[in-house]
């Protein structure tokens, strides 16, 4: 039986398709569109899973949309009428587009798949799931856990903001809710928007930014914009907050309370923003931990699942976990709204039809890695490329394991494309970008350089499971990026006396442990635990690197500058090459160099992307 799950039509589209309570492709719409966060129709990301499972439109039982669309317009309509006639220009905004499309979604969504199977519209099943029913599904379901507390938290569903629940079994049941207005994502979304940046984009640059500052507004925001309750639950005093009714996230109040109007988009960053960013950092944190303690006293259970879009907050997790309240954590890798897709074809399979839940294998989710998205094979590789133009050898897997080692310890930036793409946010080594961690240069170099994007963001290390607490203060498995730790104490640089007065962002280019490219301003890094099984490819060049630098570990960031998308196809990976400061590519067993590619290939990507 093929379910397929959809999330479309605010931000990040995606679909996933499961076939008889197995995973068999997911992937999100931008990367096929290149449009960063598309929320249209998945259609292209559709046609990709239909394709990994041999199937069309019509081989498929089920269609799950990942909410409630009625649900979702109460909310709309009761928070407008109970703010008139403060929020009639917001209210004369969105009503013709809920009326024109989102109210009758049913319709448009048989229309849509009936475009895909070559008719005016689908008549095959159509369901639709709550909104953190698809979260809590994609974080419970795929997990290692028999048995689980579950926790998810994001901006707003229909109604519901935060959900805590358990799971057992084939069994998930959702036993307390916080509701709209009152949300930790959307509080955080409040400071991203106040600190200058784009709400739910650049929310995970306030978190990079928090370590600049100091947490010194932590006080001020639980005395005036949050109620939180010994238990974790909270109401955000809306006084302060302009979402339920205007077109911005923060009200006037909310400027008066932090002494100034919102940061304009790309305006110099001041120590402000980043002790903003320090305190609601601070704040979230404090809240998670909370509510996780709550959920471990109500439910009794020794394992914990998170998802939703807060849950992308991995500096939170990783405080979380080291907190030991549960006696481990497991993150859906997709926790914002693509994964919702994931969540909703799974939550229709144990749910809706009843069916067993395959006994989880200890240490083992069912995501395989993430790598649900499109892969090319050798042949279609070398075509495409000669296509466009690339100058290129093809060489053995050893051979492109040693060329692409050889460069990174000769200190040079690499595109990396092996195997299926990922799913979810973060490049876990099939999309990558990737360079060596020793270099005091190579975090500049790739910011500005490469991804074209702000100095003081920090870059995730990948290492080989089996070293991981060699190098780190964490010997766990962290397969998505999802956790932040500390490196270990003994790679740290012991810093000099002026070193340590220095503040916000002076503080960036003072090299702290002998991997200076990862550790960011607090010691802290975004870890990544690369393990044989999942992806034996980049495992072998972390080995191959690890034999000529005495280092098993690598940076790796998404392929992709600042704005766009990742990669998915080798145009894609080429047009970036061409059009960054990045020095080698390998895409499968191809191996090219930029001094050997024809210069009139060359690409401006500098101003090619929207800023996110």
């Amino acid at each position: 039986m093929r379910i397929l799950g959809v999330s479309a039509f605010y931000h990040d589209s995606a679909a996933a398709l499961v076939e008889d309570g197995r995973i068999v492709a997911a992937a999100q719409e931008e990367r096929f569109t290149r449009r960063k966060h598309d929320p249209r129709f998945p259609t292209k990301a559709i046609e990709y899973c239909l394709s990994e499972a041999g199937c069309g439109v019509d081989g498929v039982d089920h269609v799950v949309f990942y909410e409630k669309p009625f649900l979702k317009f109460e909310r709309l309509l009761e928070s407008y009428f109970a703010t008139v006639p403060t929020g009639f220009n917001s209210f004369r905004m969105a009503i013709p587009l809920w009326i024109k499309d989102k109210l009758f979604q049913k319709r448009l969504l048989r229309e849509e798949l009936g475009k895909i199977a070559g008719t005016k519209s689908w008549e095959g099943s159509l369901l639709f799931t709550e909104h953190h029913q698809s979260h809590a599904a994609s974080a419970f379901f795929p997990s290692p856990f028999e048995s689980a507390a579950v926790l998810t938290m994001d901006g707003v569903g229909e109604w519901c903001t935060t959900s805590l629940g358990q799971g057992r079994g084939n069994s998930l049941e959702i036993t307390k809710e916080l509701h709209f207005p009152h949300s930790l994502g959307l509080l955080y979304s409040a400071f991203t928007y106040y600190t200058g940046f784009k709400v739910n984009s650049g929310e995970y640059k306030v978190m990079g930014l928090a370590p600049y500052g100091e947490p010194k507004y932590t006080q001020k925001i639980f005395d005036h914009l949050i109620d939180v309750k010994a238990d974790g639950t909270f109401q955000l005093n809306q006084k302060y907050f302009n979402y339920v009714s205007g077109l911005t996230m923060t009200s006037k109040a909310f400027d008066r309370l932090f002494d100034g109007p919102p940061r304009k988009p790309e305006q110099e960053l001041t120590q402000r923003e980043m002790d903003l960013a320090a305190s609601v950092q601070k704040v979230t944190e404090e809240i998670v931990i909370k509510l996780a303690r709550s959920i471990r006293k109500e439910t009794g259970e020794r394992n914990l699942c998170l998802a939703g879009g807060v849950a992308l907050n991995c500096v939170a997790n990783g405080k979380l976990l080291r907190e030991n309240i549960f006696d481990d954590i497991w993150i859906q890798p997709a926790a914002g709204d693509a994964g919702g897709a994931l969540g909703a074809a799974i939550a229709a399979w144990h749910q809706f039809l009843g069916q067993d839940r395959a006994t989880p294998i200890a240490g083992k989710d069912t995501m395989k890695g993430s790598y649900l998205g499109p892969v090319f094979e050798q042949d279609e590789i070398e075509a495409r490329l000669t296509a466009m133009g690339a100058k290129f050898e093809t060489v053995s897997d050893a051979d492109m394991i040693a060329k692409t080692a050889d460069a990174l310890a000769d200190g040079k930036a690499i595109g990396w494309m092996q195997g299926r793409m990922e799913f979810g946010p973060r490049a876990l080594g099939g999309r990558s970008i990737l360079g060596d961690p020793r270099s005091p240069t190579m975090q500049k170099t790739l910011n500005l350089k490469v991804k074209f994007r702000e100095s003081f963001r920090p870059f995730a290390p990948s290492v080989k499971r089996e070293n991981v607490s060699q190098w780190f203060d964490h010997d766990r498995d962290s397969p998505y990026m999802l956790i932040v730790g500390d490196v270990a104490e003994e790679t740290r640089r012991e810093m000099t006396e002026e070193e340590q007065q220095l503040f916000g962002i002076d503080k960036l280019n003072v090299a702290r442990s002998s991997i200076p490219a990862i550790t960011h301003v607090d010691y802290s890094a975004r870890i990544q635990t690369v393990h044989q099984d999942t992806n034996p490819k980049y495992w072998e060049l972390l080995s191959a690197f690890e034999e000529r630098t005495g280092c098993p570990v690598l940076i790796n960031t998404s392929f992709n500058v600042r704005g766009e998308p990742i990669v998915c196809t080798p145009e894609d990976a080429f047009r970036c090459f061409m059009g960054t400061g990045l020095d080698v590519l390998t895409i499968g067993n191809c191996v090219l160099y930029k001094d050997q590619q024809d210069p009139k290939l060359a690409e401006d990507y500098t101003d090619m992307f929207e800023l996110d």
